[in-house]
Order: structure tokens, then sequence, then C-alpha cells
């Protein structure tokens, strides 16, 4: 793929979304449309890590070129904090070289926010009121909820298998084969890939961001 930079928007009245379509799981939120896209660019040092665990250049490269291809109104989901809208364009399939580079990126995002549960403390910091979840809560939520996204494109793998480490890679290991048969036979799904591969990413990578920007590790308590 020539370009990597293209971007869309869900702009709502008391938050928007911007998301690099080329990097999946770098989705950025804002209180205006112009703050969202100023945070995407700021998290490029962040994204950049897991992409050189894909062992994919560009990163910032993309972060300086942004070329926003959609804009569309956003809802409450988006208010909420949840990239929702399925654009136009990625109501489509992978060319082959492009499906193995975001399935790399797929599995990148997986393998740091894996790592990222690894290194940081425990106990998270809280809010001014101290209000919070923990590390082991935050992992919890985010591996309960991968079954759930699977299910959207036909994926087997039931909510009991991510119960163990070995459970949770051989779920991945059939989202990954679902992926390449829904690509190869062009099948319909409830999301389209292309969304599919985003919000999964997505959805691994701002939780863990939450937890390195919440790590209590060296820091009084």
């Amino acid at each position: 793929m020539s370009d990597v930079n293209r971007i869309v928007l869900e702009v709502a009245p008391k938050k928007s979304f911007a998301s690099a379509l080329d990097w999946p799981g770098w989705s950025r939120s804002g209180k205006t449309r112009d703050a969202a896209i100023q945070v995407l660019t700021d998290y490029a040092p962040r994204y950049l890590k897991v992409a050189e665990i894909a062992g994919i250049d560009g990163v910032l490269v993309a972060a300086t070129t942004w070329n926003t291809i959609d804009e569309v109104s956003g809802n409450g989901a988006t208010e909420f904090g949840v990239p929702e809208h399925i654009h136009d364009v990625e109501r489509s399939f992978f060319a082959q070289d492009e499906l193995e580079r975001q399935i790399a990126l797929l599995r990148a995002s997986w393998q740091y926010f894996d790592e990222m549960g690894e290194r940081v403390s425990a106990e998270m910091q809280k809010g001014p009121r101290g209000g919070g979840r923990d590390r082991d809560v935050i992992v919890r939520h985010v591996i309960d909820c991968e079954p759930n996204y699977a299910r959207r494109i036909g994926a087997d793998t039931p909510s009991a298998l991510v119960a163990t480490p070995e459970g949770l890679a051989e779920h991945r290991r059939r989202v990954v084969a679902r992926i390449h048969e829904v690509n190869e036979n062009q099948l319909e799904t409830k999301w389209p890939l292309p969304y599919f591969v985003r919000r999964a990413a997505w959805h691994v990578l701002d939780h863990a961001w939450e937890m390195e920007d919440k790590d209590l590790t060296g820091k009084e308590r």
C-alpha cells in the first residue's frame, strides 16, 4: 500500500474520534474533531511501539500527512468513548498484502497488551474520588470481550475458551484463521473485516495505554 495516512472521523457534540484506517488500533478521541486529530497525532510515539513489534514502518510519516477521507456525525456511543461507526470505505475486503499487514498489526496489539499487563503494577492509580479499576480487572475485561468481538465475524470462539493463557492463544489463532477465511471467500459478516480489525485492536490498545498511564511502579502510593 502506497498511502498509509488515511483517517476517518466521528464527530459528536461532546466528543469526537479520529481513527487511522491503515493502522488498526490507532484511534483516539477529543472534545472536537480537531482535538481528536491532535490526540491521534500525539499518540504516534506510542503506536510506533506496536508497529515495531509488527516490523512495519511508516507511523511517524503518517502522523504528519493525515488525509481525512470520511467524516460522519457521531452518536451516543461516540460520546461514551467508542469508535462505533462503520465507514463506507470499510465495507469491503483486503487485498492480500494489506490483509497480512493488518493481521500483523492486530497480533502486535495483542502482544503489546499482554506485555503491558505483565509489566504494570497490580494496583492502578485512582481518580480524584478514588474511582477506577485495578490491573487484573482491566485485563479480565479486555480478554472477556474478545470472544464477543470475534462473533461479529463468525469466529468459533466460546467465551470459556479464553479462561486460560493457552485458551486465549487458541482463541486468537481461530480469529486470525477466520479473518483469512472471510477475506478469501468474501463472506458477509456483521462487522466488515476492516472495521473488525480496527475495533478489536483499538479495544486492546486503549486499555493497554490506560494501564500504562495509571501504572504505579516506582511511584509513592
